[in-house]
């Protein structure tokens, strides 16, 4: 019984860290093939951001009612229905031959990515006893980082010498082993909890997303106000409609009276915007602007994930003896000083430049990540520990979804039906140090927000 305990374990261990690498991996990675997918089905400045968005407004709109799902219909059933999502768009991906192919196959991604994230960490604390979580936890967060760390490097080289479809191609192969032992080795889980789904909740909380993100992609038209609007009443609709139902999507009451966990979600999402479309601009910038090679920008690229994955473990260890709102501010402060020098981004800016903006924003995150999620984490009874988790992977992907919301907004002011090219430098340029001015006065606000949490180890007493 202990053996087939064992492999039980090892199975549901291989499938959720292959699928914490697969993802970050995809991400990091095509944004290094973006300027070559641009080239060859000839993508404007907003469709190639919409390459990257769609993704990430997909994932954002589906992971928590998906996660709902998964607990009354069984964990294992969404993560493999997720897994085959995933793996069939990523195939699509491969022979997308027009922008809207490839947009909707990365739609469908997006989707497949929510079920498969929404429940691989659930099935892990469920397979895992108390005394091992940490460990194995350690293990998956290991493998996020090192997707993100290596998606540059060989998403890069890829690109340049088999082309950027065979970055979907490894994720499609690494898709169908995840889904053959997703399907042959783990059993299902014990699922059913008796609770209703909120139909109505999920569909306000769809509406509200995606009206106030397309809204932005259509500014500075009227019909962009008209969508923004219509988002913030569904917005408000929704947080109303959680507090009076029985089985809310989002525990709104989490929020209430509970000053570390609400300002810890909010210094994640305000974190996630000030930082997520920065690998997406400067793979643009140095292939674009610097003339570099794929592998070559990929190279430079690897610094920030590098940088986090080393300063991560070391500052969560800190955040155990030390306040996580002194560590996690110190880590959004570093983040700010890297961000403003990438405002004055021009032509003759060296590389050099560009790594030390990197390696500061790498040492940033990571002094920041790991002390926000044991605040946020230590700030809820345990009974609550999956809500608190699904909160905060949805503040995460809020922040990256809003942070590819102003480039789109100023690239839809500055660069318009522009290509991004050399030709265009000067509108490129602009945009930057546009979209870096506003992440650096977003980040500003975050250390305020990450100082505003209080002390947490007062709060340690209570649960």
């Amino acid at each position: 019984m202990k053996i087939a305990d064992n492999k039980k374990q090892f199975y549901i261990l291989l499938v959720t860290t292959l699928s914490s690498f697969l993802t970050p991996f995809m991400g990091s990675a095509v944004n290094v093939g973006l300027p070559a997918i641009a080239k060859e089905l000839s993508m404007n400045a907003l469709s190639i951001g919409w390459v990257a968005t769609s993704f990430i407004l997909a994932a954002a709109i589906t992971l928590i009612p998906l996660g709902r799902l998964a607990d009354i219909y069984g964990r294992k059933r969404i993560f493999t229905y997720g897994a085959l999502i995933f793996t069939v768009a990523s195939s699509f991906c491969i022979v997308a031959d027009s922008e809207c192919l490839l947009i909707a196959a990365r739609t469908l991604q997006g989707i497949g990515g929510a079920m498969i994230f929404s429940t691989g960490t659930a099935m892990l604390i469920s397979a895992y006893p108390v005394g091992e979580r940490g460990k194995i936890l350690g293990i998956n967060v290991t493998a996020v980082y090192i997707g993100l760390t290596v998606g540059p490097f060989i998403g890069g080289l890829l690109t340049q010498y088999l082309g950027w479809r065979y970055i979907f191609l490894f994720t499609t192969l690494l898709g169908v082993i995840i889904v053959y032992f997703t399907m042959s080795r783990i059993e299902e889980d014990a699922s059913a909890n008796g609770e209703g789904f909120d139909w109505a909740g999920s569909l306000l909380y769809a509406a509200a997303l995606f009206s106030i993100m397309y809204g932005f992609a259509q500014l500075p038209s009227s019909k962009a106000v008209f969508l923004i609007g219509i988002g913030v009443i569904c917005l408000a609709a929704f947080i109303f409609h959680q507090l009076k139902s029985p089985y809310p999507l989002v525990d709104i009451r989490m929020f209430m009276g509970n000053k570390v966990f609400t300002f810890s979600n909010l210094a994640a999402l305000i974190n996630y915007c000030a930082t997520f479309v920065v690998t997406f601009l400067l793979s643009l910038y140095l292939q674009n602007i610097k003339l570099l090679t794929p592998a070559h920008a990929g190279i430079i690229l690897i610094a920030a994930p590098a940088m986090q994955a080393l300063i991560s473990p070391f500052a969560g260890k800190l955040s155990d003896r030390f306040e996580p709102q002194i560590i996690a501010s110190i880590g959004m402060t570093i983040t700010v000083v890297g961000l403003v020098p990438l405002i004055f981004l021009n032509n003759g800016t060296s590389t050099h430049y560009v790594l030390t903006c990197l390696v500061l924003l790498g040492v940033g995150f990571g002094l920041f990540s790991s002390p926000n999620v044991n605040a946020t984490m230590s700030s809820v009874e345990k009974k609550f520990f999956g809500i608190a988790s699904a909160t905060l992977a949805t503040m995460r992907l809020l922040g990256q979804m809003f942070s590819m919301g102003i480039t789109m907004v100023v690239f839809a002011v500055i660069l318009g039906n522009h290509p991004i090219s050399q030709a265009n430098h000067n509108l490129f340029l602009q945009s930057n140090q546009l979209i870096f001015s506003i992440l650096s006065i977003i980040c500003c606000g975050g250390i305020f927000a990450s100082l505003a949490r209080g002390k947490m180890h007062d709060n340690n007493n209570n649960h």
